[in-house]
């Protein structure tokens, strides 16, 4: 692991941190991939999942390699780049197909509130998914002398940016409200882990995300959703 090691500490010596390229490079592509999300892009998620590869070496270093420096490693953070790669690769297949028959020159997806039984699975999901996660953190992370809450912030952050990813890939409104949620809870862990890069990228998405959200708000409400075959229709083109 000597080549990884050596690729996620190269650094630069601002003030009494190091900077780490690969820290900056890949949280700035994240950006670049949410303002492509923000916009109904296509190409925003091959470039969010070329971020997810970088960030990957840039957490797995702190677990792999505890002489590395003075962060605290972050398993939720490690382990959802893996998982982003994946729902990443079915939101891109998702909204290449959508594009593909709405026409030259319009959004990829049309953005809509997800409907109650979407929105309560949603937010079961995350509850259920924190419980059992911080446990799965906390036996992994045993050897560490981290306190019992640490594991809980870093289940919140890991399901809710998978579940903010899965409702963007579904075009629901409310993945901006979990990026909020997410970020609430990302920029304190972050800069007490000292992911400076990173936590300075949560604390500017809290802005951006409020934006993002009136931007998808006023799409859902000035743009005509995508036709969706009544079921005579259905019927019809069967018979036929």
């Amino acid at each position: 692991m000597n080549f990884l090691s050596w690729l996620a500490e190269a650094s630069i010596q601002v003030g009494p941190y190091q900077l780490r390229w690969l820290e900056l490079i890949g949280v700035l592509i994240g950006l670049a991939s949410a303002v492509g999300g923000m916009r109904r892009k296509v190409w925003a998620w091959p470039v969010g999942i070329t971020a997810n590869v970088l960030l990957f070496f840039v957490y797995i270093n702190a677990i792999l390699d505890p002489s590395a420096g003075e962060r605290t490693p972050l398993f939720g953070q490690s382990g959802r780049q893996i998982f982003f790669i994946l729902t990443s690769a079915y939101g891109w297949y998702r909204w290449h197909q959508l594009r593909a028959g709405r026409g030259a020159g319009k959004p990829a997806i049309v953005p809509r509130w997800a409907t109650a039984v979407e929105r309560t699975a949603l937010v079961g999901t995350w509850i259920l998914g924190v419980v059992v996660v911080q446990w799965l953190f906390a036996q992994i992370g045993a050897g560490w002398p981290a306190p019992r809450w640490y594991y809980w912030c870093d289940a919140w952050i890991f399901m809710g940016s998978l579940l903010a990813t899965y409702a963007m890939a579904r075009g629901w409104n409310e993945f901006w409200l979990c990026w909020i949620g997410v970020d609430l809870v990302g920029v304190p862990l972050l800069l007490h882990s000292n992911y400076i890069p990173t936590a300075v990228l949560y604390a500017f998405y809290a802005v951006f995300v409020i934006y993002g959200f009136v931007v998808w708000l006023r799409a859902t409400r000035n743009e005509r959703p995508d036709a969706v075959p009544q079921r005579g229709d259905v019927s019809a083109a069967a018979a036929s």
